[in-house]
């Protein structure tokens, strides 16, 4: 039997870094948005131990890849620690570029526990899927169910807000990452920093909630990166009406109201060793009926 399985980006629309705890991960007040470019997990049941394999230079196919995390957290949650996992090839292609601030590694995550739930007949719960997606990384519990929500703690508390009205959006990668850990120890680092109110809850519209988007994180990666300022006031120039870096970075997004000037935004940063894509905003329905989300089930064959 062979499924296939979409793995959703994210952006953070809005991003507050509001101190440090005590467990030494920073408090955070986030809103998270998929969008609709996507990896793609194809899982075929066979013997022998679990598999992973995928053509893109630099992406690790061994433990150091959270798609191996998310099956040995799902296993051992079913199945305990006396074997190592088995009985599913899994095949990754990758559209999401790594240490980009989308949550490619996070979104394969999420989708390999509602693939591998499905294939190893678990039937775990939502509550169970949610604990084994929180001890691999921060934006998997949000990437299991998709949408739009509110991310409080280290993000993973997670709040289904309103879907937002569907909208393009310009990607803008530079030919460099940003690791999370330098991210947040930039943040630390600066003097200058300035608490800001967080956003509880997006207003519906579009065009009020634009205005108090940000995202805490983008000076002190600025400051290192000039680049992805220069991005940004690219996008809005080219009529965006918000732009900010997502995540820890390294991408940076515009939001439209017309694909053609999203993709008129986008083309100027389309040289070798860049990402410059459009896409669009996703949903939870988008999610369900790929069988992300718990209603779905994946695509069989």
């Amino acid at each position: 039997m062979t499924m296939h399985l979409p793995a959703f980006a994210k952006i953070n629309l809005d991003l507050r870094v509001l101190g440090v705890r005590p467990d030494g991960y920073h408090e955070l007040r986030t809103v998270f948005q998929t969008l609709r470019l996507h990896d793609t997990l194809t899982f075929v049941r066979r013997p022998g131990p679990l598999t992973l394999t995928c053509r893109t230079p630099g992406v690790p196919t061994d433990h150091h890849n959270l798609v191996w995390k998310a099956a040995a957290g799902l296993w051992r949650e079913r199945f305990g620690a006396r074997r190592a996992p088995e009985g599913v090839a899994v095949h990754l292609v990758k559209r999401i570029p790594a240490e980009a601030g989308l949550g490619g590694g996070s979104a394969d995550a999420a989708a390999a526990l509602r693939g591998l739930d499905q294939l190893w007949s678990i039937g775990a719960d939502e509550d169970t899927l949610v604990r084994v997606a929180s001890g691999i990384g921060a934006d998997v519990p949000f990437l299991l169910r998709g949408g739009t929500a509110l991310g409080l703690g280290r993000g993973d508390a997670i709040y289904p807000l309103e879907p937002l009205p569907s909208v393009w959006v310009a990607l803008v990668r530079p030919p460099f990452g940003v690791s999370t850990v330098e991210a947040y120890r930039w943040w630390d680092a600066d003097p200058g920093r300035s608490p800001r109110t967080p956003v509880a809850s997006p207003p519906p519209a579009w065009p009020h909630w634009a205005r108090i988007l940000g995202n805490d994180l983008e000076p002190p990666v600025a400051r290192r990166h000039p680049t992805i300022a220069r991005i940004r006031r690219a996008l809005l120039r080219e009529g965006a009406f918000a732009s900010a870096m997502s995540g820890s970075g390294s991408t940076v997004f515009g939001l439209f109201t017309s694909a053609a000037r999203a993709r008129a935004a986008v083309r100027p940063w389309q040289r070798p060793g860049w990402l410059a894509v459009t896409t669009r905003t996703g949903s939870r329905d988008d999610a369900e009926r790929s069988g992300i989300a718990r209603t779905g089930r994946g695509r069989l064959e």
